[in-house]
């Protein structure tokens, strides 16, 4: 397949350029539909002339259709977008991006959708659906515990699921770590919530502030209902979580401004786990938090990790040095290209 690509991009690579941009506009309204011409173009950065054309194209293909409401893909249009899928993934270099990324980055797996999720939150949908099949794919029957994470990426992950994902599989889904100071659509206890509704499965709730005293700490942890949820915690077959940006991360926590000066001092970039890191990847900065924590994760089967975003790059590259290396990373293209290209430094 590299060789026969290659060969076409030699004798025609205009080709090469006008199979692209159709599939991607193919992409963008599979994404988006009913879409009008306007707010397509904005999304694709491109002019509405230029994809007038396009579309005028697919059109007289049979692959889209139009009405009052915007623009759509026809059962033909589905089938060839989604026929173009592993096609396009080497045209575009993914598959070996993926290949790169994961070498570069010292774990397993990568899977990258195409797209940057800073300039289009559907890339976070498509993500949201990789993680799904990739689950259905790779999770053992029988009862299985599922630790989640909370955040903005999590919370798209979690509409993405589909109740499949439960055929033969009993599924408990658990906030991996306690924290009350977040707006309550994305604390880790709502996305377990949200994950098991759309999955038909089971969920326990751990509510406990995160920014604890040593002695409150010990106080809550011998809690009943707090140690059986813990418990269950512990036993996790499976993590799914997100890496953010530390300042962002610190500011929706309600930290200090001292500890916001304190993490900017110290150029911190990423956060995972309750844990602040700098662009080398040393640790700056420890919340204690009761639930799952990093080192946890070194005898848990499952660990996905999903970042997507330019603005993400230099928090993943951080963060991956202290990844378990079975980590399977779900990312973007944004992200991927400016790890690879070195442009988080």
């Amino acid at each position: 397949m590299h060789t026969e690509l290659a060969w076409l991009k030699a004798i025609a690579p205009d080709l090469m350029g006008v199979v692209t941009k159709r599939y991607q506009v193919l992409q963008f309204i599979n994404w988006m539909a009913p879409v009008g011409r306007r707010t397509l173009a904005e999304q694709m950065k491109i002019s509405e002339r230029a994809l007038r054309t396009e579309t005028d194209f697919l059109r007289s293909q049979g692959l889209l259709e139009s009405s009052k409401s915007g623009m759509v893909l026809t059962a033909k249009g589905l089938e060839t977008f989604h026929g173009l899928d592993h096609l396009m993934n080497q045209l575009l270099g993914i598959k070996d991006d993926e290949k790169r990324l994961a070498a570069q980055l010292q774990i397993d797996h990568c899977l990258v959708v195409s797209g940057d999720a800073d300039q289009s939150g559907r890339v976070l949908d498509e993500l949201g659906k990789t993680l799904n099949s990739t689950l259905q794919l790779l999770l053992p029957p029988g009862r299985l515990t599922v630790a989640v994470m909370g955040g903005t990426t999590m919370a798209h992950l979690a509409r993405q699921l589909t109740f499949q994902l439960s055929a033969g599989r009993e599924l408990t889904f658990v906030p991996a770590r306690g924290g009350l100071g977040e707006a309550v659509t994305i604390q880790a206890n709502s996305i377990a919530a949200a994950m098991a509704e759309a999955t038909d499965s089971n969920y326990r709730a751990l509510y406990v502030p995160e920014n604890l005293s040593s002695e409150s700490y010990e106080s809550l942890i011998k809690e009943p209902s707090v140690k059986e949820v813990l418990g269950l915690i512990d036993k996790a077959q499976v993590v799914i979580h997100s890496v953010g940006d530390a300042l962002i991360m610190a500011r929706r926590r309600g930290m200090s401004s001292d500890t916001i000066s304190m993490l900017k001092a110290k150029h911190a970039v990423a956060e995972a786990f309750g844990v602040f890191y700098d662009a080398s990847g040393k640790v700056v900065y420890k919340i204690p938090q009761i639930g799952l924590q990093l080192a946890d994760l070194d005898h848990i089967p499952y660990v996905f990790a999903v970042a997507a975003g330019k603005s993400k790059s230099k928090a993943i590259a951080a963060y991956m040095q202290h990844a378990p290396s079975r980590t399977w990373l779900l990312t973007d293209v944004g992200a991927t290209n400016s790890i690879l290209t070195g442009a988080t430094r």
